[in-house]
Formats: structure tokens, sequence, C-alpha cells
């Protein structure tokens, strides 16, 4: 047998179970890991500028491509405390990381030593498994229960907490003979998805709702064919946006709160049944359950048992991972359709598609300042059905959601659950990581920018480019809007004159600044006409020097973007609606 340390096992295991890409910020107590990671060589190592920052490059990482499972490393004490957020983030959306940190001496653990913390305990409630070894020859089962757990059942993080003196301790290990664990995943029987169809044979009006369960189980190829067999219009959750085209004539749009569209909302509510596939129910999606349910039958797929039931119980559950269901969803609905039993939903789908180009949003605004409707159809005039976009919470990705265009399974890139400020630079730095070739374009409000704005320098370092489209009106404009109900607009103001550079007006932070002293490229954009040209000269910026481009849009202070309050049946619309084809000059049905 083979002797080694602990930690060169532990980096011999990454690789064998596919690892390439890691992410972190060294530090005394990891110390020895990295030693190992340098001697063995096989893993590229991206340095972060904050921890924090590694555990979403990660989920970056991870989100953008069937199989990827993102690495983040540390050392003790506050940077596992650090990379806590990116737990969560992951965990709230099922997606696998692996969060390693180093650790205090095992002796010293209880005794208050120098950056000793339990970290195994306060990663519990945000992990599948939380873990410090304390025993060097436990490493090897540690590492291959960690992949087999991250990638079993419903996928989620796990974080493996090595104390140093493990480490650097000797131990029996043959890496040749190592082999990954088989995951587990639980499959729908023939006779449940026979009961659900039967189910949805007596539908007049059926809808799906797709989450991102389709996507983690790479299953939208499955899913698509499948709404096609039977002509059943399909909704996607904003996790799940992508495994549908928006161009196709069976996508009704979004369904919600907030990331929603007005034809979306209308078509769910004239809807009788619901198959919902890989989703959760997210209270945003559904807003009030008194609405949402009312009138139909739902039948719920996930991959997870408590899952079903647990937001409402839905008239059939089936508890399945969603490609192994749909792949009988199809050859049952293909029997079927064979023997002519499937129901004509034509008029259906066509009445879904009339409010498709009937109920739309205005985005062709001319003011100055830019209204942030116009930043969005000028993207996507800009950025083709290629693109990866990559964003996080706030008014600028809610209204991303109501105007951009999706059109492909992991291409819109988002944390759902946590929703996490400053989480899209380092997503974004990790999803580019992971597809070098890609047009990666980042979605960010000011705030969002500048809580993690130090991870721009890693994208110059490392020579990783994007395009980080910067939508700027220095307020907290979500918690602006949300604080109207209070009848308050306090302590969410971001402007001040900044005696550098008086020009901005009051708009405080000159981000163009900024980030070109980290190394990045800039483009400050105040006119509607700019626009294009500016995405366009950010991209051959991105390509020819390999670092991250930022377009700035100086926004109008205020704006308020269509949301409900608690229900999607009574959606607020603030703005001027599209009343002519005109108004809305790059929707994907128009306007008629």
């Amino acid at each position: 047998m083979a002797r080694m340390t602990a930690a060169r096992a532990a980096v011999e295991i990454l690789k064998r179970e596919g690892v390439d890409v890691a992410f972190g910020v060294p530090g005394a107590a990891i110390n020895p890991f990295y030693a190992a990671l340098r001697a063995a060589g096989g893993i590229e190592h991206t340095l972060a500028r904050h921890v924090e920052g590694a555990s979403h490059m990660a989920e970056g990482y991870t989100r953008t491509a069937p199989g990827n499972i993102g690495v983040c490393i540390g050392t003790s004490g506050p940077a596992g405390t650090d990379m806590i957020t990116g737990l969560y983030s992951a965990i709230g959306d099922s997606i696998p990381i692996l969060c390693i940190t180093g650790q205090a001496p095992v002796a010293v653990i209880e005794k208050e030593d120098f950056q000793a913390v339990d970290i195994a305990s306060i990663a519990a409630p945000v992990t599948k498994k939380a873990t410090t070894v304390k025993e060097a020859a436990q490493v090897p089962g540690v590492f291959q229960e960690a992949f087999h757990l991250m990638r079993s059942g419903r996928p989620g993080p796990v974080l493996i907490d090595l104390p140093i003196d493990v480490q650097q301790t000797e131990i029996e290990f043959d890496p040749e003979t190592y082999e990954p664990l088989v995951p587990h995943k639980p499959a729908a029987s023939r006779k449940q998805v026979e009961k659900a169809m039967d189910l949805l044979a007596e539908a007049e009006r059926p809808l799906i709702v797709a989450g991102g369960g389709i996507i983690n189980a790479d299953a939208a190829g499955l899913l698509v064919k499948f709404a096609e067999l039977t002509g059943i219009p399909v909704v996607p959750t904003l996790m799940g946006w992508g495994t549908i085209g928006d161009d196709h004539p069976l996508h009704a749009g979004m369904v919600g709160l907030q990331t929603s569209h007005r034809y979306g909302n209308a078509t769910f509510l004239e809807s009788d049944f619901v198959l919902g596939i890989g989703n959760r129910w997210a209270n945003r999606h559904t807003g009030a359950l008194s609405t949402y349910t009312a009138g139909r039958t739902f039948v719920h797929v996930d991959i997870e048992p408590t899952q079903i039931g647990k937001i409402f119980a839905p008239d059939y559950g089936i508890v399945s991972d969603a490609r192994a269901a749909l792949e009988l969803f199809v050859q049952v609905a293909e029997e079927r359709k064979a023997a002519g039993r499937l129901k004509d939903l034509s008029a259906w789908a066509d009445s879904a598609r009339l409010r498709k180009g009937q109920l739309q949003r205005r985005t062709h605004f001319d003011d100055v300042p830019l209204k942030p409707q116009r930043v969005y159809e000028e993207m996507n005039r800009a950025f083709g059905p290629e693109t990866r976009y990559v964003s996080t919470i706030g008014l600028s990705q809610i209204a991303g959601a109501q105007f951009l265009h999706v059109y492909r399974p992991r291409h819109w890139i988002n944390c759902g659950q946590a929703g996490p400020l400053g989480w899209t630079i380092p997503a974004a730095l990790g999803v580019a990581k992971a597809d070098p070739e890609a047009s990666v374009v980042a979605l960010s409000g000011d705030y969002d920018f500048q809580f993690m704005i130090e991870e721009l320098a890693v994208g110059a370092q490392h020579r990783i480019p994007y395009v980080h489209v910067l939508v700027n009106n220095s307020y907290l404009g979500l918690i602006r809007q949300a604080q109207r109900n209070f009848d308050m607009d306090f302590q969410v103001n971001l402007e001040f004159e900044n005696i550098n550079t008086p020009e901005l007006g009051g708009y405080g932070v000159d981000h163009v600044k900024v980030a070109e002293g980290l190394g990045c490229k800039a483009i400050r954009v105040t006119e509607p006409d700019k626009l294009l040209p500016a995405f366009e000269e950010a991209k051959k910026l991105a390509a020819e020097h390999r670092v991250p481009v930022v377009v700035e849009a100086i926004l109008e202070r205020i704006t308020n973007i269509s949301m409900a309050g608690a229900d999607i049946g009574q959606v607020n619309e603030f703005e001027e609606l599209a009343t002519e084809a005109a108004h809305a000059p790059t929707a994907t049905v128009p306007l008629g």
C-alpha cells in the first residue's frame, strides 16, 4: 500500500471524483492541504480576494454544466464562517459544492485556540453534512462519502473540516484503486406516471411548472419533448428558466409576485391542472396559496420526499429525479398519442400564446436619466441566445427576469432562495471559469455590485473575462419600493457628492474608477442610444484584454418595477404598459 499524508489522499480523491478546478484562500491551518494541492498537480486553483467570494465562485462553477462540483477552500475560523453564506445559497438551490476548511490541531479544538471554531456545528443546518475529521485514517472515507452525498437525492453542499495535524498525518491509501460511489436517485414507477397522466387527461387547461430540478437533472430536452407531445404550455420557475426557450410556442411565461410576466400570471389563473416537476412552490412564485391553488388539480414530482406536501398538499405526489420521471412521462405520452388517447390541447396552447402577444410591459423609453426597462431591451439586442446571464437579487434582477430572454438551460444562473448581495461578481467569475468560451453577462444593481467588488481583481489577475451590466440608481431599490408600504424612505439612499468625481452629480461611488483601479475596463452610459454601442464595445474589450468589463448605466433615481404584494392576480403595474409593437420591440412575440 502507498503511504501519503491525509491531505495528499484528499487531493487524489478530488481528482478521481472529477475535480480539476478549485477556488480559495490559503492560510496557516490549511497550508498542508495547499502543499498537497501544489505537489499533486492536476487541479487549477483560482485565488479569491474574499473567502465568501470563493464559495460563490464554486457555486457559479457548479451551476454552469451538468456534473460540475465546485470546490472552495479556506483556513480555520473566519474563513469557514465567511463561506457559510455560500453554503446557504447552495443548499437553498440544491447546488452541490464542497467546502474544505482548515482547523486547529485536534488536541486544542475545545480550548479556545486561535481561530478554532466548531465550524461543523455552524455549517450543519446549511449542508447535507458537515464533519470535522479527527482521525487521519478517516479522511478518504469522509471525502468519498461527501461526493456520494452531494450527488445523491436532492443535491447539495458538504463541508469537510481538516485539523492541521490530521492533514499532516501519514496514512495508507492507494489512489489507483479508488472508485467513486454510485449515487442514489429515486425514480418514478410506471404506475405512478400512469396515474399522473390519467389525472392530466381529465384537464382542459393544463400547465407544466418546470423547476430547477429539471436543470439539475440535465432533463430540459425531455421536458420540451413531453410538452410538444402533449401540447401543454410550460411555465418555468425562476430557477427553471431556460428549460424551454422563451421563443418556444409552448413557453407560457413566468408566474409570481415579482419575476413574472403579465401573460404568465394571466395564463396560470386560467388553468385547471398543474404538473410541477423539480420545483418547490417558492412563495414568490405562488403568492397567496388561496389564489394559486383555487380550482386546480396539482401533481408534484420532486426528488426530495419531504418536499411533497411541504407548502401545500398536492392531489398526487411522486418522489423522483426529474430525468427519471420525464423519461417515463415521454414514454407514456408517446404510447397514448399513438393510441389516439391524448386530448387535443391546441386551442388552450393558442390562447396562452395569444396572451403572450397581448399582455406585455413597455421597454422602449427615451428618458434621460435612463429607465431600466430600456437597458434590458438593449441587452436583448446585444447579447444572443448563447449568453449565460448571472444575477442575484434586487430590482435589477426582478426587472431582468421580466424583460430579458433566456433560451437554454443553465443560461440564467441565479441564487434563488438565499439571494445574498455581492453574489453576482464571484458567481460570474465561477461561470466564466467553467465555460471560458461562453458569453457571460452579469447583472447587478449598485449595492449588490459594491458588496464584493474586490473580486473584480480576481478576474483581472486570472484573466477571466465577462461583461458586467451595472444599473445604478444610487438606491437600495427593492427595499425602497418595499418601504412604500411603511410610508417611509429610510436608510436606503446611497447618493452623495463625490468630491473626486463631481460630474456624477450626486450618484456617489465612481464605479468606473474603482473597476479600473482593480485592473478591469469600464464604460459609463447616460443616454439610451449609447447603450447598444457600449455593450458591443464591452464585448470587444473583454475579448481583447481578457478581464471583466463593466458597463454602468446611470438610471433615474426612482423606478417602481411591476410587483404584487401577496396575490398573483393583483400585480401593481407602475409604469406605462405596451400598447403597440414599438413599445416592446424585443418581445419574443410581437405585440398584436
